[in-house]
């Protein structure tokens, strides 16, 4: 059954990236949920600052220790070691699972103890009562990065087997432990609550994973062979990937510090934008990577980098096809959004403006964020994984400069506006270095196709822009309801534009999402298994 759901490459990648995507957009409106639980309760001040700021700790331990080893090693080389001996793959896999967990183990229990001084280097801009929250909350938080750690290598081994059902559920499964917390343990146990319910909402997120992991043949052993010939592979891969990974988690930290000095619902601000525009970057950007990965690693294993171009340009085309139009309704919907989705109790008109001016920011590169996790993969796909972190390296150092610059001029929104400078300047980077490494990418027939999206994109602009001023005259734009169908009729009939001339256009991507929905191999029915890339933490 899985190899019917995946025979034909292109079609696979489209279906496997649709069950991914719709997955993924009920995980972001549980996001949705959360955010706004939150806002109401809390609103854009000090509570939501403490708890965004006690995340980059453990995030930091997350994504170093243990993003860098799956996302760049472990799929490759279990791809490889499963066609040739199952028996193998498994050995290293559980010596992989026991390292994670032993690493990020001992690696957290250390920083427990020196949570206090971390903190403090974090947020310099908070007072001493926040910081003792702050660091509260960072402490409970230091046991979801062993959780995770383990969840992530079981989705790893589902990726691998291009099983993707349960894999898309995983986020939702994380954002419910979240929301369960918001809602029942903050009356328990206070604000602490919050950081329980990220515990629960690790474990929910590898326990919904363990039945497939063991269907498909993984039993337990506890074996830590450093000295596996696969293993040694798995770790030199990881180590740029991590490098990479550290100058992200770097630039994150770097904006956190800068965020505390800005004032009271400053970091709470820009999370809340980065949430809602991180909505279409997850559906689109990486659901399409994630798809398209290990079919990309899996013709570079058979000598197929021709097909792997085409492939990834065919991926290229489905994501820009999805993602320019998203970008323009977020950057004219940008209000009706933020007020619909936060504005209610604690969550202000004033910080309403705040974050939707922020989201505009954002907007700006949503192209380059949707794009940059397909062009890495790319890279990964033939074993790679240096260049990716030298651009890391020179986009975070663009990121860090414009911030330093921008937060003086626009506050807040300045360190949006540097972040999308960033994420432009990185995709430019990944396009050109990836193209010098495999050759032409069909660049002409490429710009042909955004031409005629970008024209669709702006005609589609220009009728939701103008709608909005009668439809605000027809319904109450005191209330919520009306604020919600304002945006709600603009947006639907600037979306019913743009697909109406893309098919005038002859943009082959409508006839590739009809044939992908239409499949059999795309009811949920049919497809065995699960897998994962999960929220940050």
């Amino acid at each position: 059954m899985i190899k019917r759901l995946f025979n034909n490459t292109q079609s696979s990648i489209t279906g496997a990236a649709i069950i991914l995507g719709a997955a993924s957009f009920l995980s972001r409106i549980m996001g949705i949920v959360r955010d706004r639980i939150f806002a109401h309760q809390f609103g854009a001040g000090d509570v939501l600052d403490a708890y965004y700021a006690a995340f980059r700790a453990p995030d930091l331990v997350y994504n170093l220790l243990i993003v860098g080893a799956l996302s760049a090693g472990f799929i490759p080389i279990f791809l490889e070691l499963k066609e040739k001996n199952k028996k193998e793959a498994w050995l290293v896999t559980n010596s992989v699972l026991n390292m994670i967990a032993v690493g990020s183990l001992v690696l957290c229990s250390l920083l427990f103890l020196f949570t206090p001084g971390i903190i403090h280097a974090i947020v310099p801009g908070f007072d001493a009562d926040k910081q003792a929250l702050t660091v509260i909350l960072s402490r409970i938080m230091f046991v979801s990065p062993i959780i995770l750690g383990i969840s992530s290598l079981v989705s790893g081994v589902l990726q691998s087997y291009k099983s993707f059902l349960i894999y898309s559920l995983t986020p939702i499964m994380y954002n419910l432990g979240i929301i369960i917390g918001a809602l029942f343990f903050v009356p328990l146990w206070g604000v602490t609550g919050l950081a329980y319910g990220v515990l629960l909402g690790a474990v929910l997120h590898l326990l919904i994973q363990l039945p497939t992991f063991f269907k498909l043949g993984f039993r337990y052993h506890a074996v830590m062979n450093i000295a596996n010939s696969s293993v040694k592979r798995i770790w030199k891969m990881m180590i740029p990937r991590t490098l990479s990974l550290a100058t992200g988690q770097i630039n994150l930290l770097v904006i956190t510090m800068l965020a505390s000095t800005l004032g009271a619902g400053s970091i709470a601000i820009f999370n809340f934008a980065n949430n809602l525009q991180y909505f279409a970057v997850g559906i689109i950007g990486i659901s399409f990577a994630v798809a398209a990965f290990p079919s990309l690693s899996e013709m570079i294993a058979k000598g197929k980098q021709s097909e792997m171009v085409d492939q990834l340009i065919r991926t290229t085309r489905q994501i820009l096809f999805f993602i320019l139009p998203m970008s323009m309704l977020f950057l004219i919907l940008r209000a009706q959004i933020v007020r619909t989705v936060l504005g209610s109790g604690a969550f202000d008109w004033t910080d309403t403006i705040m974050t939707a001016d922020t989201l505009a920011f954002f907007s700006l590169s949503l192209f380059a964020q949707a794009l940059n996790p397909l062009l890495a993969r790319g890279f990964y796909a033939i074993q790679d994984t240096w260049t990716p972190f030298l651009i890391g390296v020179s986009s975070t150092l663009v990121n860090i400069l414009a911030a330093l610059y921008l937060k003086d001029i626009y506050g807040v929104r300045g360190l949006a506006f540097a972040f999308s400078i960033a994420a432009i300047f990185q995709g430019a980077m990944l396009w050109f270095s990836l193209r010098h490494k495999v050759g032409p990418m069909k660049e002409k027939t490429l710009l042909l196709f955004l031409g005629k999206i970008t024209f669709a994109t702006m005609v589609m602009a220009v009728v939701t822009q103008y709608l909005k001023a009668p439809l605000s005259s027809i319904v109450d734009m005191t209330r919520l309801w009306g604020i919600f169908l304002q945006g709600l009729g603009a947006g639907t009939a600037g979306i019913a534009i743009y697909i109406l001339l893309s098919w005038l256009l002859g943009i082959e991507e409508i006839d590739i999402m009809k044939k992908a929905f239409k499949k059999r191999s795309l009811k949920l029915a049919k497809v065995e298994a699960s897998i994962n890339e999960p929220d940050e933490v």
